[in-house]
């Protein structure tokens, strides 16, 4: 069906490929479906096509950049990856054309190409994924260039400005969105990450894990700098070596920039009899690792960034109905409620009691499992969300 004038979305993409992003894979799915023409711009990887249909959603990608690597790196990778997009997004306007930008952060240099189209009288969605001034200090242990902070701010500042609809993924972005960025409040749609059930279900766990006759303890996730995979390698140590427990196996489902140095500790804490490192899997294999697992982390550190973000782990952690250890952060306690258990932010000693606890409870595991599951299946799963994100097309489209 070919949408109308007005209904035709341009998503732009740069943390991630598609479809291999979740949510952006929803969000484009969801408004497709609603009757919506929607193209997005995001990096290749491996074996992908430059131009697809997927979906009912046009995809058009450019050669994903080498990761960056200090200041210049990432200057070099956002300058690349900021002119290759300007150029597809050229070619969709000549082709198809496109009503809305809706950008993806990070990164929030997307707002300049937004401007660029709104002087076409283009309109603009920031989708406000992550907050980069945070970020960019968890991610160097909360140190870092002032200036550098300062700019990320700004650029911030200026996408919430210069947009025409705000979508946040909770209520602690939304307020960061009217205080520091001067967004009113009807020009903010909370859209939470939440799973799809129809693509994340119980299904047969992995057999070669079961077949290990210990406790399964799984994380799932990116591993980035902030995300805290070392906070979790050392409560292991605690747990093998300060509490005298080896009867477990953890098994570690993902990449990202600190995986390198995530394998090296590994061996510098002398785990590697307990710890596997499983690598990135397609999201249709997520469930057959978190179907084998009696017990699930989500180890993100308390700091500035980590306080505020809705951890998708976690949800996905409830849709499979497994209990979780994490550490105590206002956000974990919005979304799992008592479907985990909380350590004293930042304790590694308390996390691995913790896990202990859980490993000589079955029951109490079972519970908490239900809890998860009941609590995304009543109102966190996307059928909900989807809601969520449609009302704020609506309510951007009643303004034009």
């Amino acid at each position: 069906m070919k949408a109308s004038v007005g209904n035709r979305v341009l998503m732009l993409l740069e943390k991630g490929s598609y479809p291999q992003h979740c949510r952006v894979r929803r969000e484009a799915r969801t408004l497709a479906a609603a009757g919506y023409q929607v193209s997005v711009i995001c990096p290749s990887v491996r074996g992908q096509p430059w131009r697809e249909m997927l979906d009912s959603v046009r995809v058009y990608r450019f050669p994903a950049p080498l990761a960056a690597k200090g200041f210049l790196g990432y200057l070099w990778e956002y300058g690349y990856s900021m002119a290759a997009t300007f150029i597809l997004s050229l070619l969709v306007f000549l082709r198809e054309g496109f009503d809305v930008v809706h950008a993806h952060n990070l990164p929030d240099t997307f707002v300049f190409i937004a401007a660029f189209y709104k002087l076409l009288s283009k309109r603009f969605v920031y989708d406000h994924h992550d907050l980069g001034p945070e970020m960019y200090y968890a991610r160097f242990g909360g140190s870092g260039n002032r200036l550098v902070h300062h700019m990320l701010a700004l650029l911030e500042k200026l996408s919430c400005q210069l947009a025409d609809h705000v979508i946040a993924t909770n209520q602690s972005y939304k307020t960061i969105e009217m205080q520091r960025g001067g967004v009113p409040e009807e020009r903010i749609t909370v859209v939470r990450n939440a799973p799809d059930l129809n693509y994340l279900r119980p299904t047969e766990p992995d057999p070669h894990l079961r077949q290990k006759g210990k406790t399964i303890i799984v994380y799932v996730g990116v591993m980035g700098f902030q995300d805290g995979v070392d906070y979790l390698l050392r409560a292991l140590r605690h747990l093998v070596y300060d509490l005298g427990r080896t009867d477990f196996s953890c098994v570690l489902v993902g990449a990202g920039d600190a995986l390198p140095s995530l394998k090296q500790l590994t061996e510098q804490l002398s785990l590697a009899d307990h710890v596997l490192f499983i690598g990135w899997v397609e999201y249709t294999e997520v469930a057959r690792y978190l179907s084998a697992a009696d017990i699930c982390v989500a180890p993100e550190p308390s700091n500035s960034y980590n306080d505020r973000c809705t951890i998708e782990k976690v949800m996905e952690y409830m849709a499979l109905g497994k209990p979780i250890v994490a550490f105590d952060l206002p956000e974990h306690r919005v979304t799992a409620q008592d479907a985990a258990v909380y350590a004293r932010p930042n304790d590694e000693l308390d996390f691995a009691r913790l896990i202990i606890a859980l490993m000589d409870d079955p029951e109490r595991r079972q519970k908490m499992g239900q809890v998860g599951r009941e609590r995304i299946e009543t109102g966190l799963a996307w059928s909900y969300q989807e809601k969520c994100l449609l009302e704020a097309y609506e309510a951007l489209n009643g303004r034009f």
